[in-house]
C-alpha cells in the first residue's frame, strides 16, 4: 500500500522536473527595453563597441536598399558612420510600441527618430523596425534578426 503512493509522488516529480519554467515576461520586456535603450546611449555617444554589443553573432539584417547583412558588415558601417567627426548624429529613446516574448525568442516592433546635422544642414527622420530577440547562452538578450523600413 505505500508503494503506490510513493510512486505516485517519484512520478509526479519527475512531470514537474521535465516541465520547463516559465520565463518572466514582465522581466524579459524590461531587460530587453534596457537593452535598446542602452544602445541609443552608446550610439549617441559614438561608443561602436557599445553599439554592437546588442547584436547576436549570428545577425542578419535587412534593410532598404542594402543586401541581407551580417553583424560584422553592420557594426562596420556603424563604426565608419560614428567616426565621422563632421556628421553629428542623435537618436531618441526608441518609440516600442510591442513586445512579444516566448520562451527564449521576443519580437519587437518599435519606431527610431533619428537627427543628423552635418554643418547647418539638419534633418530628422522616423524609421519603423522589427526586431527579433535571441536570449543567448549568457542571458543576454540580442538582436539576431532585424528589418527597417522607410517611409
Amino acid at each position: 500500500m505505500i508503494r503506490l503512493p510513493l510512486a505516485m509522488v517519484i512520478v509526479l516529480a519527475a512531470v514537474g522536473a521535465a516541465t520547463p519554467a516559465r520565463a518572466d515576461v514582465d522581466s524579459d520586456t524590461i531587460a530587453i527595453t534596457n537593452r535598446l535603450q542602452r544602445w541609443t546611449e552608446a550610439f549617441n555617444a559614438r561608443d561602436a563597441a557599445g553599439v554592437c554589443d546588442v547584436f547576436a553573432p549570428d545577425l542578419i539584417s535587412t534593410v532598404p536598399e542594402a543586401l541581407d547583412g551580417n553583424r560584422d558588415a553592420l557594426c562596420g558601417r556603424l563604426r565608419a558612420v560614428l567616426a565621422k567627426p563632421e556628421l553629428q548624429l542623435h537618436y531618441d529613446s526608441p518609440d516600442v510600441r510591442e513586445i512579444i516574448v516566448s520562451g527564449d525568442i521576443a519580437i519587437v516592433r518599435l519606431f527610431w527618430t533619428l537627427t543628423a546635422q552635418k554643418g547647418v544642414k539638419s534633418s530628422v527622420s522616423t524609421e519603423a523596425g522589427m526586431d527579433i530577440f535571441k536570449r543567448q547562452p549568457d542571458g543576454k538578450w540580442s538582436i539576431a534578426r532585424f528589418i527597417s523600413f522607410t517611409p
